[in-house]
């Protein structure tokens, strides 16, 4: 008699889906876990779009509450009260084996409904929570704030029967933390190789009125300082200085405040910033450099879009982190970690240097390929529910 198939309920306290890195992330490990057979049931924000095949239940959520862009809100604490609400209501009908909690917010509500319906809870951990909002600006360093949100990220992260992380990095801060070495492992991000891939430019370039006989630099992602798109204008401007022949496509949002920030600074002349680009058409927009940046300044979270970079067979700048390292290995030229000069100094010589561009876009592409396929991931997140699966029996028996 054949199993019943594993049915996980996931829990993503965010507006999916809304063309960015952590929403990527859910729904790329959400279809690499369908491809296996596990049955799902994705539990979110009232706003983002729907994802056809990947059975969603979105709460009631506020109607004036439009926020798509990463940070923290003080909103979010009562949307991610629906969605506790909203998770308890869908349980009872599907009945899951496990939860899967995107998030610090879904792993801490997720302790509470792991004990309310009795089922093993994984904990999907992006980077640490106090390190996020303290980079955002939304408590002080040393504050009692920040103390407090310490004290409660360490509560979750105990809270949670098993993590897995988005970058070995964060693996070394939670056992740092307590977490048992038994109870974590590092499951990075992914790509489909297959659908990022490198294409043509000569279509989309046109498309986007670039211009044919200069370097384009893209970046695809959100926009905002923690992204490091200040230092990418500050580089821009300062290789316009040197003369440099360069253009930029800047993708992303919310875009309007750097646009205003280009035209300050004069360099508007040489930058396209597109807005929200669909996560189906991220390729054929991707495909349109010749070069891509990700100035990120963070040094524990996971930076997705590399992973896309360099199945696109795109060479790319990137601070030196170890998280970076880990994903790109030596396909990829390394600034110094929050500088803007370095960084414009990276991308100048990447630009002025089309054998050194092939090298590292082949050695990327290969890397996405051999490494980093959605496929494999898929298969460790399903051994990961299997064991966690068979724990609850035993403990149980047990008992």
């Amino acid at each position: 008699m054949a199993e019943d198939p594993l049915r996980v309920l996931v829990l993503a306290p965010t507006p999916f889906f809304a063309d960015r890195g952590c929403h990527v992330r859910i729904l790329e490990e959400a279809r690499a876990a369908m491809a296996c057979g596990v049955e799902l049931r994705l539990v979110t924000y009232h706003i983002g779009n729907d994802v056809p095949g990947i059975h969603t239940e979105r709460i009631a959520g506020f109607s004036w509450y439009k926020k798509l862009e990463a940070g923290p809100s003080w909103i979010k604490p009562f949307l991610d009260l629906q969605l506790l609400f909203k998770a308890i209501k869908v349980a009872r009908q599907f009945k899951p084996h496990l939860i899967h909690a995107h998030l610090h917010e879904g792993a801490f509500f997720g302790a509470f409904l792991k004990m309310l319906i009795r089922v093993p809870m994984l904990f999907d951990c992006q980077g640490s929570l106090t390190a996020e909002i303290t980079d955002h600006g939304f408590v002080k360093p040393g504050s009692l704030l920040q103390r407090f949100f310490a004290t409660l990220e360490r509560w979750i992260n105990r809270s949670s029967d098993y993590i897995v992380t988005s970058a070995t990095p964060t693996v070394e801060l939670l056992l740092f933390d307590g977490v048992p070495k038994a109870r974590v492992r590092a499951l990075i991000d992914g790509v489909d190789t297959g659908v990022f891939a490198p294409q043509p430019k000569e279509e989309i370039r046109a498309k986007l009125g670039l211009p044919q006989k200069r370097p384009v630099v893209v970046y695809l992602g959100l926009m905002n300082s923690y992204q490091g798109i200040d230092l990418l204008l500050e580089a821009a401007a300062n290789l316009k200085g040197q003369g440099a022949k360069l253009h930029y496509l800047i993708m992303g949002f919310p875009e309007a405040r750097y646009r205003e920030k280009a035209e300050e600074m004069g360099i508007d002349d040489i930058i396209t910033f597109t807005g929200r680009i669909p996560y189906s058409e991220a390729p054929l927009y991707l495909s349109a450099g010749d070069l891509a940046v990700s100035p990120k300044v963070s040094l524990t979270e996971a930076n997705g879009k590399l992973f896309n970079y360099i199945a696109c067979g795109l060479p790319t700048v990137v601070f030196d982190t170890p998280v970076n390292r880990e994903i790109l290995g030596d396909a990829a030229l390394y600034a110094k970690f929050g500088d803007a000069a370095d960084l414009a100094g990276a991308i100048g010589r990447l630009a002025g240097d089309r054998e050194l561009r092939e090298v590292l876009g082949e050695e990327g592409r290969q890397r996405a390929i051999a490494l980093h396929s959605w496929q494999a991931r898929g298969k460790e997140l399903v051994e990961i529910y299997k064991t966690l699966n068979k724990g609850k029996t035993i403990n149980k028996e047990k008992i």
